[in-house]
């Protein structure tokens, strides 16, 4: 049975997404302890030409058998096994920039280029303050409360 992800101690599955975007996530190597960082969209939106017009279509993407986009981690995955490993969402995020945002900043905030410990080679991000607006306004009013 392949092991789904996890989020705060519990199972993640599809009736958990509601109106979320994507999440950011660490998978772990049991065996070593390294890590990747990354992050991951529910949903792929796709434009189709039908009947002469352009419809945007909402699919979902292969997050629940995802395992990062790192190379290194994908080869590791195969030689040890999926059971070697967790993944677990440390973000739920309602838009692309959020996400964009929140896996930068846990980037930045582990060093994970400067460690042998993560499989991160590089980080790329593109993100304005008008992409995380509503993801302030959230945090703001929760630090008020």
């Amino acid at each position: 049975m392949e092991i789904n992800w996890i989020y705060k101690d519990s199972e993640f599955t599809e009736q958990d997404i509601g109106n979320d975007y994507g999440f950011v996530y660490v998978i772990t190597h049991l065996t070593t302890g390294r890590k990747y960082i990354g992050k991951k969209f529910f949903y792929s939106v796709r434009t189709k030409v039908i009947k002469g017009k352009r419809k945007k279509t909402k699919t979902f993407s292969d997050w629940q058998t995802y395992y990062g986009s790192n190379s290194e981690l994908q080869n590791d995955v195969q030689v040890h096994g999926k059971e070697n490993f967790k993944r677990e969402i440390i973000h739920l995020c309602k838009s692309k920039g959020e996400c964009g945002y929140l896996e930068a900043k846990e980037q930045f905030d582990r060093c994970v280029l400067e460690s042998e410990d993560y499989y991160n080679a590089w980080i790329m991000v593109k993100v304005r303050k008008t992409h995380i607006k509503a993801f302030n306004e959230r945090i703001m009013a929760s630090i008020k409360d």
